[in-house]
């Protein structure tokens, strides 16, 4: 039975091994991607407590309702995510339900690719669609900068990328920069590497956010060392972040608290980091796909489909949850074992970079996923409003 329906309007160690990717584009707002690689549980992060059939599927694993940070009568986040409900409730969050790529079979690595690249099945398209977005955006001279030791799939294509990651080793001095400089000058292809490495150790200030003594650190300190790079004038406009360790098949309930608290400390750090950037500023997370409705035997979950994705920042509609709720019901389960999706991710992510950077949504879901674009249900104004304009 469905509840109800809604109208559809290497840098930093945090969450286990992230990774942090900027570009620059001539604009005022700010798009940050977070990827929650290894498969997020979307049923206990946006916790569907209203729904007869949650806490009989979760078993151990469900969460109290008592402890949950409710959202509206049906839905509430998990206890760990304190700080993205403060967000939620000043209209700085939104909660997307049921949503999936078109991927529907169990591969991590099969997954991930078709996220990043916006095709509609593995190896499909050789570049990402964040690169493909750049592209779509004002040109720069300095396109796009990966705050990485390689880029990731979403950002790779022909777009221009710097990569930048900082290092425990000691700071080179100036009489050894200098001679770099000489020894690479006559080189074309070296010195413009080289000369892209300089800007990108320019942008994070030499010995300033990000840089060496931050390798390791929590949530916070990554979102204030993005916050860094982010809120300068002239500096990036486009991020990802990558963040790990979501593969929860056993000991679920704290491993998840943890990943989740991680989070909610990193959309923090950005948000304080940021100061009043943050009100330009729109943070996408979304995962390859989701996990079974059912707990397993050793106290995690499986490989699923639908999960739940966010946004968050000051410049996003929020204090909503969108979701046309299948429901948890044996009958209502796909494949008798995940929540069905019933958004698509392609489209909201296409929706959100259009609103985000006031490009025509139709263009830009043609542009991101091609393959979403050729089919006919998948219009860019199921997800209307989702950015203030």
């Amino acid at each position: 039975m469905t509840l109800h329906r809604r109208s559809f309007m290497g840098a930093a160690a945090v969450l286990a091994a992230p990774r942090m990717v900027f570009a620059r584009a001539a604009t005022a707002r700010r798009f940050v991607f977070v990827v929650q690689r290894g498969a997020a549980d979307g049923l206990n992060t946006v916790v569907p407590y209203a729904d007869p059939a949650y806490a009989d599927l979760r078993g151990a694993l469900a969460i109290d309702p008592a402890s949950a940070l409710r959202l509206d009568g049906t839905f509430a986040l998990h206890p760990a995510l304190a700080q993205l409900h403060q967000m939620y409730t000043a209209g700085q969050a939104q909660l997307i339900h049921a949503v999936a790529s078109p991927y529907r079979e169990r591969s991590h690595f099969d997954a991930q690719n078709v996220l990043e690249t916006g095709a509609s099945v593995p190896y499909q398209l050789k570049d990402g669609w964040l690169n493909r977005l750049v592209r779509m955006l004002p040109p720069d001279d300095k396109a796009a900068i990966a705050f990485a030791s390689a880029v990731p799939m979403a950002l790779r294509g022909t777009a221009p990328v710097v990569t930048y990651a900082p290092s425990n080793l000691p700071e080179a001095d100036d009489d050894l920069m200098q001679r770099v400089e000489q020894l690479y000058a006559r080189d074309a292809q070296l010195h413009g590497l080289w000369s892209s490495a300089l800007d990108a150790r320019g942008m994070a200030g030499g010995g300033g956010p990000g840089s060496r003594g931050e390798r390791r650190q929590d949530g916070g300190a990554l979102g204030r060392m993005a916050a860094g790079f982010l809120g300068k004038a002239d500096g990036p406009r486009i991020a990802m972040i990558e963040t790990s360790g979501w593969d929860t098949h056993s000991a679920q309930n704290a491993r998840l608290a943890t990943q989740l608290k991680g989070l909610d400390a990193l959309m923090a750090g950005l948000r304080d980091g940021l100061g009043p950037v943050w009100a330009d500023t729109v943070v996408l997370v979304a995962t390859e796909f989701g996990r079974t409705a059912r707990a397993n035997g050793t106290g995690g979950t499986d490989h699923g489909t639908g999960a739940a994705a966010m946004l968050v920042g000051g410049a996003v509609q929020g204090g909503r949850v969108v979701a046309d709720w299948p429901g948890l019901a044996a009958g209502q389960l796909l494949e008798g074992r995940d929540l069905r999706p019933t958004l698509a991710l392609d489209v909201l992510v296409a929706s959100t970079c259009a609103q985000t950077f006031g490009l025509d949504p139709g263009l830009t879901l043609q542009t991101l996923f091609p393959y979403a674009s050729a089919n006919s249900s998948a219009n860019p104004l199921v997800f209307s409003g989702l950015v203030r304009a």
